[in-house]
């Protein structure tokens, strides 16, 4: 079997496997790198899912990268578009020569012996085996399996008639036209699809247990739209970025300081837009406090418009059981269906389902610590990308690159082979690598998540002011990164308090 070798080997071809891939190129421009990408196309998430109106669900000045401007004005943009953007990207800083479609990664090894990464890999197009190996791995693979959702089993499932779809795998030529929809969920593919798919179908209802915070923002945002007029792109993409990162943060900050507060604030807003409708808000009151689960947001209230105007309608209860022709509810009523979208959530999984080992012993993340929410305790030249859970995934993922760039260069400064994070003060927690949102997708993967610690640089913070010191400015070398195998100095007391204040002056 032929070998491949490069100096960084990314696996994942999405949002944040092209990041690094750019984030390489801009700031460790020797360094070879290949990207093994087990789909046939750039964009991860954005080239999975096809389900009618996909969009973002965080604003494009915070869910783009931090070197590559969003130059439209939409606050949410659809899956193709970010899909572009994603491809438009990779062709301009060369990234997308880099990439090995089609490639199921299965194996990865690393040997402290060698030093080195040893990934083995299957071609699905011809079925044969292929070796790379890598001085440092880069996991961009997510943490959902892209070959099965979340996907619970109703009773009396078979007596339907209709088709039963679930929106990972949305058929390519479904004609929902004249038909009844019954969406089973209330998180983001569902509000997404709700109002959407009110274009062609008799009527769509959203069947859910319990109701999720909803927040309607511009479609177009007027502030980037006016400064677009008057200041060249670079300019307003930073300026619009900077005060979407602060909103966000002072929503979540205010969220878990005055939770009565912001519920009151939400559910107003909610309120106005249902004005006169009808509609009973206890479909819109959660049980559970904003941002104990992720806050959803709608463009120009749509999914109100359509409530509204009669084409859609919101049903809170539990499933008894599926019948020939809907879905029967606990209450008792029975909602007409020809067609039910199971919009139940994701599968989590790490890693993109490969083996990770070190020295052929596995290496499962799950019962290990994250450092600053990048590297994984025990496991060599290696990072993992995870983003943010209260705000836009690109935000940490941008970060952590910029990071790994820092780290390896540092390597190469100092004349270091390998690197690995040691915990020297036992800070294990029981909390994930995911924070503590108390959403079903994070709560049902708690037993395959790497853990965080109880404090820094193992705590996982969830706010990208308070990561933009620690990524960008601490020093390297803080006393719990293990060099060529060397035991780390103890970090001291000293620096430990020294460290945040130099970093917050811009200074490592």
């Amino acid at each position: 079997m032929p070998t491949q070798h490069h100096d960084i080997l990314i696996i994942g071809a999405g949002l944040s496997g092209i990041g690094a891939a750019c984030h390489f190129s801009r700031n460790c421009p020797t360094k070879s790198i290949a990207i093994l990408e087990r789909r046939q196309a750039i964009g991860g998430t954005w080239d999975l899912f096809r389900y009618p109106g996909i969009r973002s669900d965080s604003d494009m000045f915070t869910f783009g990268y931090s070197f590559k401007p969003w130059v439209e004005s939409r606050v949410l943009a659809d899956g193709p578009s970010i899909k572009q953007y994603m491809t438009d990207t990779a062709k301009e800083y060369g990234v997308d020569k880099k990439i090995h479609y089609g490639r199921q990664v299965i194996n990865s090894n690393f040997s402290t012996k060698t030093g080195l990464w040893t990934v083995e890999a299957k071609d699905e197009a011809s079925g044969e085996s292929e070796k790379f190996t890598a001085n440092f791995l880069m996991v961009c693979t997510g943490y959902y399996n892209y070959d099965k959702g979340y996907r619970p089993t109703f009773p009396n499932e078979k007596a339907f008639k209709g088709d039963i779809i679930h929106p990972q795998f949305w058929p390519e030529n479904l004609d929902y036209s004249g038909k009844r929809v019954v969406i089973i969920g209330s998180g983001a593919t569902a509000i997404t699809l709700l109002p959407t798919m009110t274009d062609k179908a008799a009527h769509v209802t959203m069947l859910q247990r319990s109701p999720t915070y909803i927040m309607s923002v511009p479609a177009i945002d007027p502030v980037a739209r006016a400064l677009q007029k008057v200041l060249p792109e670079k300019a307003v993409y930073r300026l619009n970025r900077i005060r979407n990162i602060g909103l966000q943060r002072m929503l979540f900050q205010a969220s878990r300081k005055r939770p009565a507060a912001v519920k009151r604030l939400l559910l107003g807003m909610v309120k106005k837009q249902l004005a006169g409708s009808g509609i009973d808000m206890r479909h819109f009151t959660p049980s559970y406090q904003p941002w104990d689960q992720r806050l959803c947001v709608v463009p120009n209230g749509d999914l109100f418009k359509v409530l509204r105007e009669g084409k859609a309608s919101i049903a809170t209860d539990h499933i008894e059981k599926f019948t020939t022709n809907g879905i029967l509810l606990k209450s008792g009523e029975e909602i007409p269906a020809d067609i039910i979208i199971t919009a139940t959530g994701l599968d989590v999984q790490m890693t993109g389902g490969m083996n990770l080992k070190v020295d052929n012993k596995s290496a499962a993340a799950k019962t290990r610590l994250t450092y600053k929410g990048v590297l994984v305790e025990g496991i060599p030249n290696a990072a993992m990308v995870f983003g943010y859970t209260n705000a836009s995934w690109t935000l940490k993922a941008d970060l952590a690159s910029e990071y790994v760039c820092r780290l390896i260069n540092h390597m190469d400064e100092k004349g270091y082979r390998t690197v690995e994070v040691h915990d020297h003060d036992n800070l294990v927690t029981e909390d994930t690598v995911l924070g503590s949102l108390s959403s079903g997708y994070i709560q049902r993967a708690a037993d395959s998540l790497p853990r965080q610690g109880s404090k820094a640089p193992f705590r996982v913070v969830q706010d990208y002011l308070r990561d933009v010191p620690l990524m960008r400015f601490t020093p390297i070398d803080d006393g719990y990164l293990q060099f060529d195998g060397k035991p780390a100095r103890a970090p001291s007391g000293l620096s430990r308090v020294t460290a945040p204040l130099k970093a917050a002056f811009g200074r490592g």
